[in-house]
């Protein structure tokens, strides 16, 4: 087997020499992972600023600068932050004062590195998680504009979608309020309704609603008529069955008169489906009273 001549390894042990020794000379141009945010920009050519030889960054060396009582609130000079230039300081709530949890100071290529990592909730002490107005500006939106109710009620931490919102938060005033939040149904039932959802449905589901028109009326193809035709004024508590050619008032009043029957004024009474006959015994007699 030939050897390698001993001048070959000479070569390559001279070049990793160099590397090392440029590595720790110029620690940016070597071995940086991107520029450093704009913050950081005069510790470029420090590195050792912030990293410890062989173990990165540490959060002991970055609170030798940013004080964490002082974070959101002072500069690292002591100067006061305007309280418009940022949300609040939270800092000073985290369960664990850990830098590195969130932020990344080297920008590093674009389009494939971010500056700053996700925030976690997680971080932050319970108490300080039930106030989420002192970082995140409230919904204006018709849903949240009506609400009092803190948002870890119906968001998790993790994601402000899903949400499990109940119609409970909400004002007994604005639960009557289905549209202000919800729009029309537009089907030929609802088109022509203009009371209250709550009347027919609850606020658990939409579905299964309570209204049930065949436990008043059966609508069997002849009185499939618009509601407008029983229920003038789109009052739903009341009806007519006058107004269309076969019920007209002289006729009904006639024909009930003939039947010896004065107490015709509540039709469903008798005539609760349209398909069949009365029931035997309905009504009332010449005289006025109820037949047995």
């Amino acid at each position: 087997m030939k050897k390698r001549p001993p001048v070959l390894w000479i070569v390559v042990a001279l070049n990793l020499v160099v590397l090392v020794a440029l590595a720790f000379a110029y620690p940016h141009l070597m071995i940086s992972p991107g520029p450093l945010v704009k913050g950081h920009e005069d510790l470029v050519t420090d590195c050792f600023a912030c990293h410890a030889a062989w173990r990165g960054a540490s959060t002991s060396r970055c609170i030798e600068c940013h004080a964490v009582a002082d974070v959101g609130l002072k500069t690292t000079k002591g100067v006061a932050i305007p309280s418009r230039t940022v949300k609040v300081s939270f800092h000073q709530e985290l369960v664990e004062q850990d830098c590195m949890a969130c932020h990344s100071d080297h920008q590093g290529p674009k389009l494939t590195k971010r500056s700053r990592k996700p925030f976690s909730h997680a971080l932050l002490k319970v108490a300080v998680k039930e106030q989420c107005a002192t970082c995140h500006a409230a919904p204006k939106d018709t849903v949240h504009r009506e609400l009092k109710a803190e948002c870890s009620q119906c968001h998790g931490d993790k994601a402000w979608k899903p949400a499990s919102f109940e119609h409970r938060l909400l004002a007994p005033a604005v639960l009557d309020r289905c549209e202000s939040c919800h729009n029309a149904p537009t089907d030929r039932l609802h088109r022509q309704i203009t009371g209250s959802c709550k009347s027919c449905h609850k606020t658990e589901a939409w579905k299964p609603a309570t209204f049930d028109h065949d436990k008043s009326f059966v609508l069997d193809r002849d009185h499939q008529a618009p509601c407008e035709t029983c229920h003038k004024n789109n009052d739903y508590s009341r009806y007519t069955c006058y107004g269309c050619h076969e019920h007209s008032e002289a006729k009904v009043r006639a024909e009930h008169l003939e039947e010896g029957i004065r107490d015709f004024q509540d039709c469903v009474e008798c005539h609760r489906d349209p398909r069949v006959e009365p029931q035997k015994g309905r009504g009332r007699d010449r005289g006025g009273r109820q037949r047995d």
